[in-house]
């Protein structure tokens, strides 16, 4: 007897899960078919029926990648990955080809940021009803969703460093959406330039492993690293090179000022890059994990790099009066963790740490980008009482604020109590930064809670209503989820044990959460932003103000550095290699003037010449060749 599932035979069923498995490659597409279809309304070809075609056609294939996503990874659960190959080009040794890897991680990571991408268009419709260029901003979206989705299933670093490329690409688009403002052009072309740089040093790395390993695909590298035989020199320059991708996709230290300057763009696409870029970039650092290791060096300096980040962007954090600046710094710090994670060899860390904070930053930035909307103003100075205009949204960021944190028991308290209890037996320095930053980001968003939310109602909050539906739908989903994650955790056997729980990593967690509050609920905040009559309270303030002065650095070292040097090429291109240029036509056109008077009409004249010519060559040769 033939067997029904949910009406339907198995076999038929089977047979479906196949096939959509089979065309799982379309996930990517997408997004991108979304930008096509959308070209007649984002390119101001059709406009009688306005922007809104174009939203709904980008929020329908996200919502189709996300559904067929969610097919694909229901399918796979039980039954391992699966490996879709596209052959490309095929040249003497080199074979290059598009290669998906439909495992239950990248798929988890695939739909975590495809959901988040829809709630953020749904958010954004919501945000931007008004704009005139809505098409643009929903196919560049559209456009950013297929890169990431694409990368985060990639089966092959060929494939992700194409893909990463295309990322760097949308990032410069969407950061640069309100063109006429000199700050977003600003801050759009600092974010391409500081990416770039660490894609070209990515790009050095895919070279070296091409020529190297002979095959991109991650497996095969995987596979090569057992039997790798490299010089320390090389496997060092290899996995420098390899992290500097991620480093400058996560915002990291030194590339790390073009996310606090990207804060010029809309919200609703701040929610994706303070949550799915960075987590992108960051995966694919954990997908290269296998083949750093081959250098001990780019172990410590992922150590380094991430230590430097988590601590100083926590601390820079809290001196920040704008909004989205403050929360965008937190970002780096929580990535940094990530790094840490990665150099000490606990992927898993990093992964819990990623889907978590994505989660949480998202929804945080959600409801700042509500207050935004409403008030038109994003200076924490110039904020208060919002609370009582706008209570949906106060929930909304204390439970993102609680969800990124170690607050039991969400989801942020289980990633980060993870990183602890591994890193406490052989790192406990490492550990000991985890806690501090989680005292740190605690005490930042309790200070903004204070100035944001609580306190008098100042004349920017005074009429600023709840949101609408559609900002506030994403928003409550979004904090359910939060909410309801330990228990979907724990169906899927992801929580440890309970023998397995360490009391003095419980408590440790718990009381740098608390010495945070502690310390967020009594120090004195001042709305005026008067600076301290201390002169070491005042250098401090100035120095996380200013980010370190870390642009002032580099406009003294690297600018500095890189425009004498352009105004020596400079130089040596006018004087010495168009010297020689023009030297040259000079002599050519004097020859040819003196020549001219030396035509006596004779042709018996011309061939003496020409003979004692060719005759002069032949002997020259011939001296030459003896």
């Amino acid at each position: 007897m033939l067997r029904v599932f949910y009406g339907l035979p198995v076999g038929s069923l089977m047979a479906m899960m196949q096939s959509l498995i089979e065309l799982g490659w379309l996930i990517p597409i997408y997004g991108f078919l979304g930008v096509i279809l959308a070209l007649p309304w984002s390119m101001g070809l059709v406009q009688r029926t306005g922007p809104r075609p174009a939203v709904y056609i980008n929020m329908f294939m996200t919502a189709l990648a996300f559904a067929h996503g969610t097919c694909i990874f229901m399918g796979i659960w039980n039954v391992g990955s699966v490996e879709l190959h596209f052959p490309w080009l095929q040249v003497a040794d080199l074979s290059l080809s598009f290669d998906l890897d439909l495992s239950v991680l990248n798929l988890g990571a695939m739909e975590l940021s495809t959901g988040l991408a829809l709630l953020a268009q749904i958010y954004g419709l919501g945000y931007m009803e008004k704009d005139w260029a809505l098409a643009r901003f929903f196919s560049l979206l559209g456009f950013f969703e297929g890169a990431v989705n694409g990368v985060l299933l990639s089966g092959s670093f060929f494939l992700a460093y194409f893909l990463l490329e295309m990322l760097t690409l949308s990032t410069y688009l969407i950061v640069g959406f309100w063109y006429a403002q000199p700050l977003v052009v600003k801050a759009a072309r600092d974010a391409f330039l500081t990416k770039r740089v660490g894609d070209i040093l990515l790009l050095m790395a895919v070279l070296g492993l091409a020529s190297w390993a002979g095959d991109l695909h991650y497996n095969e590298l995987y596979e090569w690293v057992k039997v790798a035989d490299l010089t320390p020199l090389a496997a060092t320059l290899l996995g420098l090179a390899l992290i500097a991708g991620p480093t400058g996709k996560c915002a990291q230290f030194p590339l790390h000022l073009w996310l606090d300057e990207a804060m010029e763009g809309p919200s609703p696409a701040s929610i994706l890059r303070n949550s799915v870029v960075v987590t992108c970039g960051a995966y694919v650092l954990i997908k290269l994990q296998p083949i750093v290791i081959l250098s001990p060096v780019a172990l410590t300096a992922l150590i380094v790099i991430g230590t430097t980040t988590a601590i100083g962007a926590s601390l820079v954090a809290i001196a920040q009066v704008d909004l989205k600046r403050a929360l965008s710094y937190s970002t780096s710090a929580y990535i940094g963790l990530v790094f840490i994670a990665v150099g000490a060899e606990w992927p898993g860390v990093a992964i819990g740490l990623l889907f978590t904070h994505a989660v949480a930053k998202a929804l945080l930035f959600m409801s700042t980008g509500a207050i935004i909307n409403n008030t038109s103003c994003q200076n924490i100075t110039e904020l208060g009482g919002v609370w009582s205009r706008m209570p949906a949204t106060t929930i909304a960021f204390v439970v993102g604020s609680a969800g990124m944190v170690g607050v039991l028991p969400l989801g942020g308290f289980w990633a980060l109590q993870l990183g602890v209890d591994f890193l406490r037996r052989e790192h406990p320095v490492l550990a000991a930064v985890f806690l501090l930053v989680n005292a740190l980001t605690v005490f930042n968003l309790v200070r903004i809670f204070r100035l944001v939310f609580l306190g008098d109602i100042t004349p920017k909050t005074r009429r600023s209503p709840s949101v609408n539906w559609l900002m506030g739908t994403p928003m409550i989903g979004l904090s359910i989820f939060i909410i309801l994650l330990p228990l979907a955790l724990m169906r899927m056997s992801l929580l440890p044990p309970l023998q397995y729980w360490h009391p003095l990593v419980f408590g440790s967690l718990i009381v740098s959460g608390l010495m945070g509050l502690a310390l967020g609920c009594t120090v004195q905040l001042s709305r005026s932003l008067a600076r301290s009559t201390q002169l070491p309270m005042r250098l401090m303030q100035d120095l996380l103000a200013n980010d370190f002065y870390t642009e002032q650095l580099y406009r003294v070292t690297v600018v500095f550095l890189v425009s004498q040097f352009s105004r020596v090429v400079s130089w040596f291109d006018r004087y010495v290699v168009d010297g020689a240029v023009n030297l040259v036509g000079m002599v050519s056109l004097m020859s040819g003037e003196g020549l001219k008077y030396s035509i006596s009409g004779q042709s018996q004249g011309y061939i003496f010449t020409i003979v004692l010519g060719v005759s002069l060559l032949g002997l020259l040769m011939t001296w030459a060749m003896w």
